[in-house]
């Protein structure tokens, strides 16, 4: 940490962490627009998971594409956050129409998990974001 002229703290990203954040977004966004292109194809699975959730299917394209917006939000650098904030909108609908239906814990958790995925890996490589997070730690 560092700080500026104008008095402002700045947190210095490292090598490492730029890379971890990378790797992070790169497996949750190659997911995600797999995850959109089958909703938009409607294979069989996807038919039979939304018999399963009480969804028409003639809201799967309508699905994919919406994913697709917030995943190019995601990782567009000046639209990152918008792309975040939406996705975290999207996956706790799918949180909520897991728990609608009583799935068991890993179907409920994976989306949770996935938008906790999607701000770590944002905030790993964004110092803007640690800065404003409530972690302090005295060696920085």
């Amino acid at each position: 940490m560092e700080n500026t002229a104008h008095g402002a703290t700045r947190v210095s990203n490292s090598k490492g962490r730029v890379w971890t954040a990378r790797i992070i977004a790169g497996v949750v966004v190659l997911f995600l627009l797999f995850d959109a292109v089958i909703h938009i194809a409607k294979i069989p699975p996807v038919v039979e998971a939304f018999q399963q959730l009480g969804y028409p299917l003639s809201t799967a394209v309508a699905l994919g594409v919406v994913e697709i917006i917030c995943v190019v939000l995601y990782v567009v650098p000046t639209t990152s956050v918008l792309g975040a904030i939406l996705l975290t909108g999207y996956l706790g609908g799918a949180t909520a129409t897991q728990l609608r239906v009583g799935a068991p814990a890993f179907p409920l958790l994976f989306p949770a998990i996935l938008g906790v995925l999607v701000w770590g890996a944002l905030v790993l490589r964004d110092n803007r974001l640690r800065v404003l997070l409530p972690i302090r730690r005295d060696h920085e």
